[in-house]
């Protein structure tokens, strides 16, 4: 991990002097300017870089997301035979140029980074005496002097909730609260980027992602110094921007239309086509039997209705 340590150290450091050139080397708003704008500009400049990865990351999502229609008809048709599935699909992501490394790419180049930026941070405190030490990593004695005793609102930025006297606390347990509500917010701008899952396994993932990763973050952040949690509430913001306009760029793909009804089966679609040819059954007439007069009664007489009447005795 030393490279990476090195080249976070090196576009700190360039941006640090960058800003100090500008704007000099003091405190306003108990604030060091030059190295606070110098963690700012370390974020920008990895989320440039990535930029590009980011975009390919998107196009294969959204390649993904259109092929659905395609990958489940394949499983349809080769349902229970995984290791032909396997070859079709593999076999599609190949002909549609699909590559499903390329969703995970940022997180995993992300990571380091962050790693690097929190090994850097946590280096430089001032019990670290030894001259060797405090020149690691590119550093001179000068920038790591400077650098131990840069603040952030009276608060030093290599100091922690965990570690620091009332402001300390209260500056870090503001940074910390915006990181997990941004976080937050980001995650769930991600999440409608690449869809929201329907139910199962990735509905699970989903909602750890939205809930428990922010939480987490509310807990953990005590932990870190306050320049982490800066470059972690700087690097939201500025993917809450990105991944808008993205959204904008890239919408998601339209839903699949719904399923046509289900052809009948050859047997039931004839008994349903002999069943509308046959004719209908002959209706046999309704007659009423009528009982013989008694002897010694006159015949019931009808009236024009055809009722009949009791004859009058």
């Amino acid at each position: 991990m030393e490279p990476v340590y090195t080249t976070i150290s090196a576009i700190l450091l360039f941006w640090h002097a960058a800003w100090e050139r500008l704007l000099g080397d003091t405190l306003a708003l108990g604030t060091s300017w030059a190295w606070v704008l110098g963690i700012v500009f370390l974020v920008l400049t990895v989320r440039l870089a990535l930029f590009p990865v980011i975009i390919r990351q998107v196009r294969s999502q959204r390649a993904t997301q259109r092929l659905q229609p395609q990958v489940k008809a394949l499983q349809e048709k080769h349902r229970g035979d995984r290791e032909t599935l396997q070859k079709e699909l593999t076999a599609l992501l190949a002909r549609e140029k699909v590559s499903p490394l390329a969703q995970f790419l940022p997180m995993l180049v992300q990571i380091p980074v962050v790693i690097g930026l929190l090994h850097v941070l946590r280096h430089l405190r001032p019990g670290v005496t030894s001259e060797a030490s405090r020149t690691l990593y590119g550093w001179t004695l000068t920038q790591f002097d400077s650098a131990i005793h840069a603040k952030l609102l009276t608060a030093p930025i290599t100091a922690g909730f965990s570690t620091g006297d009332l402001t300390v606390k209260l500056v870090a347990a503001v940074l910390i609260l915006v990181m997990t509500v941004t976080t937050y917010l980001t995650t769930r701008q991600m999440i409608n980027k690449s869809g929201r899952a329907g139910d199962g396994p990735a509905l699970i993932m989903q909602r750890i992602m939205l809930y428990g990763f922010p939480l987490s973050l509310l807990i953990s952040g005590a932990l870190f110094p306050i320049g982490v949690v800066l470059y972690w509430v700087t690097q939201n913001i500025f993917a809450l921007g990105q991944q808008a306009w993205i959204l904008r760029r890239y919408p998601l793909p339209p839903a699949a239309p719904a399923s046509a009804p289900a052809t009948p089966a050859p047997a039931a679609a004839a008994r349903t086509a002999a069943a509308r040819t046959a004719p209908a059954p002959a209706v046999k007439p309704l007659v009423t039997a009528v009982a013989p007069p008694k002897v010694g009664v006159k015949p019931a007489r009808r009236d024009r209705r055809g009722y009949g009447r009791s004859a009058a005795r």
